[in-house]
């Protein structure tokens, strides 16, 4: 794959970008930059990682794209519906059970039946099907990032914003989930976009490109692998889980 090689955000191959993010900046209140006037696009599907240390600015990019910060300057045009996993699934599970916590992404106007089959293909998708009435303190932390996700496909997202989604999970279930995006990403049917950022640099073998984010900026796209090559001397890797999946 023949890739962009400009710094400050060019635009993997694709048709017209699904997220356009222009010079965008973040100041603190104390003063610090979180973001320098980053620029990224991505195109309409495929799964795209950002990679970086902590302070590089790569999570608080995710919660601008989703709406939750307000930039200092620059803009963000989205052409996809985007939905924000966080990297601790229960920062955004909310109630008992599994089918209960995916109603609240639902659009009010669906028909019952809409709703239960909306809830029960969504489970489905990520391999929790019949786990309606499961309550979710039962499940393991795989099962509950599985189901934060199912609950962004039950509302419709198409661009997932993931924020080190596998960080809590041991790595069975690190894998389960890298598999899960990827095969959303990439199913013939309304293949989804992902920008999933990681500070695991054995998830870039995995992904269509990777770009590196320094001090609230994207450098170039990159194969992957290349990527972690290049990298993998000077960014220290995460231990293998840091709680149970």
């Amino acid at each position: 794959m023949a890739l962009g090689s400009p710094s400050g955000g060019a635009s993997p191959p694709g048709s017209s970008p699904a997220l356009v993010a222009e010079g965008l900046c973040l100041t603190w209140a104390n003063g610090s930059q979180a973001l320098n006037h980053c620029d990224l696009r991505l195109p309409g599907s495929g799964l795209w990682m950002l990679v970086g240390g902590n302070g590089s600015g790569k999570s608080t990019l995710l919660r601008l794209l989703a709406g939750l910060l307000e930039p200092s300057s620059g803009r963000v045009r989205l052409t996809l519906k985007p939905a924000l996993v966080f990297q601790n699934p229960d920062h955004q599970l909310l109630l008992p059970s599994c089918g209960t916590d995916l109603q609240l992404g639902l659009a009010q106007d669906l028909a019952p039946e809409q709703r239960q089959g909306r809830l029960a293909a969504a489970l489905a998708q990520v391999g929790l099907g019949g786990f309606e009435g499961r309550p979710i303190h039962t499940l393991s932390g795989g099962q509950k990032q599985r189901l934060a996700i199912a609950g962004a496909l039950a509302g419709d997202a198409s661009l997932l914003l993931l924020d080190e989604p596998t960080a809590l999970l041991d790595p069975e279930s690190q894998g389960e989930v890298l598999q899960l995006i990827d095969r959303l990403c990439h199913r013939p049917d309304r293949p989804l976009t992902a920008l999933w950022i990681t500070h695991r640099l054995e998830e870039l073998d995995h992904c269509d490109a990777a770009a590196e984010m320094e001090r609230g900026l994207i450098g170039p796209w990159q194969q992957g692998p290349a990527l972690r090559r290049t990298i993998e001397n000077r960014l220290p890797p995460l231990p293998a889980g840091r709680a149970g999946g």
